[in-house]
């Protein structure tokens, strides 16, 4: 849902240190309520952004606003209704895990439950109540995750908060995202794990280079750079008499006895083909292998001037993006 004073609003930020401009008149908008991704490679600028939204660095020249607050002017009203976790949340090590709850409940002047927002990340009491300096990489970022919930942030900041998480850990971190969508929070989600970001995310922004490259969700990137889908379907019988290449969209298919696969560019053409085969023979079996997110950033990253994408189908070379 679109809110008239957007999560997050940023005009022309600037960053320079010294003769190096680390960030380059960034301007994008946030809505109220979405999971937005923000991406780059190393050195991109994604971390000095952060800060500057944190209010650990000063502008250069530009604005942002979150909440409707200055970054700059309103610093502790922002700190009063936000959620952050940085990336290497750092600790006490001598506090235990829920001790480091208990503070962020009484620097917030919340209303939490410690043991409930430690159980809400997957931290048992037997965990919550050791010293953290005994904690693993993934016990820690869980607990980072609880200090961010503290207050029921109407935004929250994650930077990176997959690191060190296993499996279960992810799909927890997912859950809280939806629950926290439902309840009207925004996200704003900074990863290299792209896969996550594909999944989760609503749109995505890709800076390289200190510039923003894009902003869009990750269907209309596919559909802007004509990045390939392909379809495979499993009919029931042998259909006769359909043809799909006719269709907008469709860059080429086969037909091998009951089985049908179809390589397509632009994601509306991906119902209209699973329409005309149900409509040719009973459809038993699907699967969609979408162009991945890390297509998308290898289009937006890989030129060396900073030069947008032509939207020619091509795929480009991949690479394997460092955390």
């Amino acid at each position: 849902m679109v809110s008239s004073t957007p999560a997050i609003e940023i005009d022309g930020l600037t960053r320079r240190f010294g003769d190096v401009l680390a960030v380059d008149a960034l301007s994008l908008t946030v809505d109220e309520g979405e999971v937005f991704g923000f991406l780059g490679p190393n050195g991109a600028g994604k971390s000095t952004t952060i800060h500057m939204l944190l209010g650990f660095l000063e502008p250069t020249a530009g604005s942002a606003h979150l909440l409707g607050h200055s970054v700059t002017d309103d610093s502790r009203a922002i700190r009063e209704r936000i959620g952050i976790l940085p990336e290497g949340y750092g600790t006490y090590e001598n506090l235990t895990g829920r001790e480091h709850v208990v503070s962020a409940i009484e620097t917030k002047g919340a209303a939490d439950d410690p043991d409930a927002i430690l159980e809400r990340v997957g931290l048992d009491p037997s965990a919550s109540n050791r010293a953290v300096g005994g904690y693993s990489k993934g016990m820690a970022q869980r607990l980072g995750l609880a200090v961010a919930l503290v207050g029921d942030p109407a935004l929250l900041i994650l930077d990176e908060p997959t690191s060190g998480l296993d499996p279960t850990g992810v799909k927890r971190l997912r859950a809280i995202i939806d629950a926290e969508l439902d309840r009207g929070t925004t996200v704003f989600f900074s990863s290299h794990i792209l896969d996550e970001v594909e999944r989760v995310c609503d749109r995505v922004a890709i800076l390289h280079d200190g510039s923003l490259q894009t902003v869009d969700s990750v269907d209309d990137l596919r559909a802007s750079l004509s990045i390939e889908s392909t379809i495979e379907v499993t009919l029931k019988d042998e259909p006769t008499g359909v043809d799909i290449g006719d269709m907008d969209g469709v860059a080429d298919y086969e037909i091998d006895s009951t089985s049908v696969r179809v390589r397509c560019t632009k994601p509306p053409a991906k119902m209209q083909i699973l329409r005309r085969l149900d409509d040719a023979a009973t459809v038993l079996d699907i699967d969609i292998e979408n162009g991945s997110l890390e297509t998308i950033f290898e289009a937006y990253t890989s030129a060396s001037d900073g030069s947008p994408p032509a939207g020619n189908g091509s795929t480009p070379p991949q690479t394997e993006l460092e955390p």
